[in-house]
């Protein structure tokens, strides 16, 4: 038999074998692809996937420090002093005083961040709405809550990507582009 018919035959088979079919095997295909999609959607635009979610909270906590935000994103404080720093070099965040504290940054997306935010959600739609094709609304939902549940029973924090942990020192790979 030859490789190739090998691989089909242990492709097929549903229930012969449920080991690449299993569930967490699913999920970590699945997640793979799906973040390799996004950043694709979003590299375009001149974004990475960690800046939608950083895009994303600003936009829902307005004024927040920079201290809480790498809490929130579990990520070292130190190396996301370097992605606002590019994030305001572009034009897309600003620091200003903290009211509460003056020892603090207040951090907020620039009407240019806000715009910036609008075409990364419209990339997301996009992007969720490929991933679902084949699926119903009501499948939609029911898979929605099986993985909230798989979400909560791992600890992960609801909204917050885990790959914001594994960013190091020498980061991401940023786009140059600055649509």
């Amino acid at each position: 038999m030859t490789q190739d018919c090998q691989v089909r035959k242990l492709s097929m088979g549903r229930n012969e074998s449920r080991g690449a079919g299993s569930a967490s095997f699913l999920l970590a295909q699945l997640g793979n692809h799906a973040a390799t999609k996004f950043a694709e959607r979003l590299e375009p635009l001149g974004f990475a996937p960690h800046h939608a979610g950083i895009f994303r909270i600003l936009a829902q906590n307005p004024g927040v420090s920079q201290k809480d935000l790498a809490k929130t994103l579990s990520m070292h404080a130190s190396r996301l002093v370097g992605l606002l720093d590019e994030l305001q070099q572009r034009g897309l965040v600003e620091r200003r005083p903290s009211e509460r504290d003056r020892r603090l940054y207040a951090l907020h997306l620039t009407s240019d961040g806000e715009r910036a935010l609008r075409r990364i959600g419209e990339a997301a739609r996009e992007h969720h709405q490929a991933l679902m094709a084949g699926l119903s609304a009501d499948q939609q939902n029911q898979l929605t809550d099986m993985l909230e549940i798989i979400l909560e029973n791992q600890n992960l924090t609801r909204g917050v990507h885990p790959g914001y942990r594994r960013l190091d020192s020498a980061g991401p790979r940023t786009v140059d582009s600055h649509k």
